[in-house]
């Protein structure tokens, strides 16, 4: 189920827990590297353990994520591991996290935010507009799903799910005419010149927090082992990027829509003023309400409140319990 790259004798300070795909693990990487450059003391060979969980989500890769019980499958057995005490900290992408968390933890840091946009890879065309009519798009995101259906309703959308590898295998090999990936996944893979094209914001919005890295830990007693653990997870810390994701967070809180519902968010700041759009959909892309406000970075739950009510009052309860 998991494995330990600890070198054989050392105990260390600190583990970290992710998922073990290629993408997962360069992200804990980054909260590696990052907490040695800010800490001296974790950067002795072996302070710090990378531990690989294998999570619902990646076993399961045959059937849509809301058949199996949502996106909180790529984080339950990493939450469990770490309230069990078997890891320390716990390194996820943010648009996996559900909107509350494991009780007894809390959101230690959230990285700097990589490109929140989507990249749009197709060898047959430069955009959703120009594919052939039927053709065939790959995802599993019905966010993307829906969006598409909004602008082609012609289109087939198929299960597209795997790590980045095997949809990147799938799309040479033919399976369908085009899919889209987070640009910050190419991005940090050095895979980004595989993208097509990234797609702008005001053509695909996407997915609440996509882009983000949450960094997870106990939220224990005020001194002692953990206290210490929060205290070197602050350092990593990004206060613009926590602000955004907050908002978005809180929007998508506020909307309560199940796993099969097409939400999307994005949030802005410029100086202490932060600005969210959002967005829900019907699985065909038929229907959409969106709404958009600002505030103050300093309540960006506020504003993502606000955001989600905004919709709410467009679209209606029924609307998002479909």
């Amino acid at each position: 189920m998991s494995a330990n790259n600890t070198p054989p004798g050392n105990t260390p300070r600190l583990t970290l827990g992710s998922r073990g795909s290629p993408l997962a693990m360069r992200q804990t990487h980054e909260v590696r590297d990052r907490l040695i450059a800010a800490w001296p003391e974790l950067a002795a060979d072996g302070a710090i353990a990378l531990q690989e969980i294998r999570t619902t989500g990646d076993a399961v890769r045959d059937r849509a994520l809301a058949d199996i019980g949502g996106k909180g499958l790529f984080i339950k057995e990493i939450e469990q591991a770490l309230v069990a005490g078997r890891i320390d900290v716990a390194v996820h992408s943010m648009k996996d996290m559900e909107t509350t968390m494991a009780p007894g933890t809390v959101l230690a840091a959230v990285l700097p935010r990589e490109d929140p946009r989507d990249a749009w890879l197709s060898p047959v065309a430069e955009r959703v507009e120009d594919l052939p009519r039927g053709a065939r798009v790959g995802t599993a995101s019905v966010r993307r799903a829906a969006q598409v259906l909004n602008r082609r309703p012609d289109l087939e959308i198929v299960l597209f799910r795997g790590n980045l590898d095997t949809r990147l295998r799938k799309l040479a090999e033919g399976e369908v005419a085009a899919t889209f990936l987070a640009a910050a996944g190419l991005n940090r893979l050095g895979l980004i010149d595989r993208a097509t094209r990234i797609v702008e914001i005001d053509e695909m919005l996407p997915a609440v927090a996509q882009g983000a890295i949450a960094v997870q830990t106990r939220d224990g007693e005020a001194s002692g082992r953990d206290a210490e653990v929060r205290r070197w997870l602050a350092a990593l810390d990004d206060a613009p990027s926590r602000a955004r994701v907050t908002a978005e967070r809180a929007m998508l809180a506020t909307l309560d829509g199940s796993c099969r519902t097409p939400i999307a968010g994005h949030a802005t700041l410029d100086g202490d003023r932060l600005a969210l759009a959002g967005l829900v959909l019907s699985l065909d892309g038929r229907a959409s309400h969106g709404a958009a406000e600002s505030g103050t970075a300093g309540d960006p739950e506020a504003l993502g409140r606000a955001v989600g009510e905004a919709i709410l009052a467009r679209c209606g309860r029924d609307f998002l319990a479909r």
